[in-house]
């Protein structure tokens, strides 16, 4: 008999990546599953040695179950390229640098399709894949696998998703990832169709089998994962307009509702805070203070 992950359950998911754990937790939450982050527990992040989204995938769920003493999701996923041999794979994430910045990664994608005249003829074709894997404390673990194909445009459109999706566009839409609506791009995207697989096999029914997926409501945590993962200018423009729409929306639920709070809040925070001491993108860091201004006291 297939094991399966019971409502109640407390699960890892094996991510320090703010917009990877919103879109896993958005997938399990009508399932009745009690999700904590790997970075939540404190557990170190596994270096990536294996050479397939497959390996990696393993590799993360095991060290978070190992660590945690629970079952653990993880996810690898990344863009291949035909005209590239299949890159970046599985350094998808790397080709952003230390900092994640998808600007630079969208950059060195059109450039080296550019160096292979790739840019000339029909649109470069690129399937975006995504390995769920889970494991548990005793060793046992399944995988499961999701794929969406489609082509490349320059320049990136949009302002939604995060990663390479402003390139993207999948095979039958007109828009790129970055264009969609999230719940449009979540009806068709890879790791969707990664967790379809690992629901049909692992879990028990939903509470709500009508749910529009990941990021399709807006919320605290939508907007945190949201913020953390901008690159651009495009990226920040829209998330400004999803922050404007939910004060529109929901004014009771900010602090700091009228303008003289907000830009109050604003200059407290920025003056407090060290989050703006690093190396991260200056949209980033914008977006985060615009978010911390919601609610800072």
């Amino acid at each position: 008999m297939t094991r399966r992950l019971t409502r109640g359950t407390k699960l890892v998911v094996a991510s320090h990546n703010p917009g990877k754990v919103w879109e896993i937790n958005q997938l399990i939450a009508p399932f009745g599953l009690a999700a904590v982050s790997a970075g939540e527990l404190g557990l170190a992040e596994p270096e990536e040695t294996e050479t397939t989204f497959a390996g990696n995938a393993l590799l993360k769920a095991r060290a978070a179950s190992e660590g945690s003493g629970l079952p653990a999701l993880a996810d690898d996923s990344g863009l291949e390229v035909d005209a590239l041999g299949g890159a970046p794979s599985i350094y998808s994430a790397r080709w952003a640098g230390s900092s994640k910045d998808f600007t630079v990664a969208m950059l060195r994608l059109h450039d080296e399709l550019a160096s292979q005249g790739a840019w000339h003829g029909p649109a470069p074709r690129a399937n975006f894949i995504s390995v769920l894997c889970v494991a548990w404390p005793d060793g046992e673990h399944r995988l499961f696998e999701g794929r969406v194909d489609g082509h490349l445009v320059w320049p990136a459109r949009g302002g939604n998703g995060f990663g390479y999706d402003p390139m993207f566009v999948a095979d039958g839409a007109q828009q790129t990832f970055g264009e969609m609506e999230p719940k449009d791009k979540y009806a068709v995207s890879h790791r969707t169709r990664a967790f379809a697989a690992f629901k049909r096999d692992c879990l028990e029914e939903a509470d709500d089998a009508s749910g529009d997926g990941p990021n399709a409501v807006r919320d605290a945590a939508g907007f945190a994962a949201a913020a953390a993962n901008i690159s651009s200018k495009a990226e920040l423009v829209t998330f400004v307009e999803n922050l404007r729409a939910d004060l529109i929306a929901k004014p009771a639920e900010w602090e700091n509702a009228s303008l003289d709070r907000y830009l109050n809040a604003l200059h407290s925070w920025i003056a407090d805070t060290t989050a703006l001491d690093g190396d991260e993108p200056k949209w980033r860091s914008l977006a985060k203070a615009l978010l911390a201004a919601k609610s800072y006291e």
